[in-house]
């Protein structure tokens, strides 16, 4: 009998978040190593299916660099990336397309399916326009070109919109289209951050291979559960934010001063942490809030 008043006590707990968030659209960026597990992202697409049944309104940005990797490995690309971004040339463009496009996405979409959820998928440069990324070498003040990589300028809500009026949950992928009428690839942290801040959603959620900001990389115990605007550049100073997590908590810095609520950065491994950051009271990961 216990077990069954503990998942009670549960669904108690997660009542006034599923009051407070109903018809509120939250931005989900799926990427990183759990991309390689069928298991791990097939969770995050239950989450994302029990989300949309309560009556929110999330929307999917994915990833897929390790595919992306091993289908260039394939053609006998070279894989190359400067300050964290990858190199994207024309012959690189197009397996990035198709493995984004054509493979992931519909995949991503079949799940959700799969957990009776209304899901579509969106090729991103039919919604997304970018230019190109421009930027120097922080050590030598040289200009980096890295090929058909793009920054968003503009992103074309209404098919967003049409599918979330339907109960439908958009899953979108990473690419533009730039002003010459090409293909671009986007990072995908970027991209959600764009789309995120244009519909203006209540919550922008990075799921990545780590638990959260630590104040100790090697301890999961330091783990910062909070974190306010006002703190984030003291944490830079100090170091506390740095290499990988740096874009990320500026594009959470970026969302939440546009107008979004909050912003999180939640551990992928973890069963289920999207509801349990989402709809408990603890939370799993580390929010910025204003």
């Amino acid at each position: 009998m216990d077990k069954y008043i503990e998942k009670a006590a549960a669904l108690i707990e997660a009542l006034p978040f599923i009051q407070q968030f109903r018809g509120e659209t939250v931005v989900v960026k799926l990427g990183g190593s759990i991309m390689e597990s069928e298991e791990g992202y097939s969770r995050i697409m239950q989450d994302i299916a029990f989300m949309e049944c309560i009556g929110m309104r999330p929307v999917v940005v994915h990833g897929g660099g390790k595919a992306i990797s091993r289908s260039m490995k394939e053609a006998n690309i070279a894989p190359n990336f400067t300050h964290g971004l990858r190199v994207t040339d024309a012959e690189t463009i197009l397996v990035v397309e198709r493995v984004l496009n054509r493979e992931v996405n519909p995949h991503l979409v079949e799940i959700v399916q799969r957990f009776h959820g209304k899901a579509r998928g969106i090729h991103g440069e039919d919604i997304l326009r970018v230019e190109k990324m421009l930027g120097n070498d922080p050590e030598t003040n040289e200009p980096i070109d890295w090929g058909f990589v793009g920054k968003v300028v503009h992103v074309d809500t209404e098919p967003i919109q049409a599918y979330l009026n339907s109960e439908i949950v958009p899953v979108i992928t990473p690419l533009g289209k730039g002003p010459d009428g090409r293909l671009y690839n986007i990072n995908a942290d970027d991209a959600a951050t764009a789309i995120a801040c244009e519909l203006k959603a209540r919550k922008l959620v990075f799921l990545t291979d780590v638990p959260g900001l630590l104040r100790d990389p090697e301890d999961r115990s330091t783990l910062i559960s909070s974190l306010h605007l006002g703190e984030v550049d003291e944490l830079i100073e100090r170091g506390v934010i740095a290499g990988g997590m740096l874009p990320k908590i500026k594009g959470m810095v970026g969302a939440v001063e546009s107008g979004i609520k909050k912003a999180h950065i939640i551990d992928a491994s973890m069963p289920h942490s999207l509801l349990l950051e989402l709809f408990t009271s603890e939370g799993v990961g580390t929010e910025i809030t204003e």
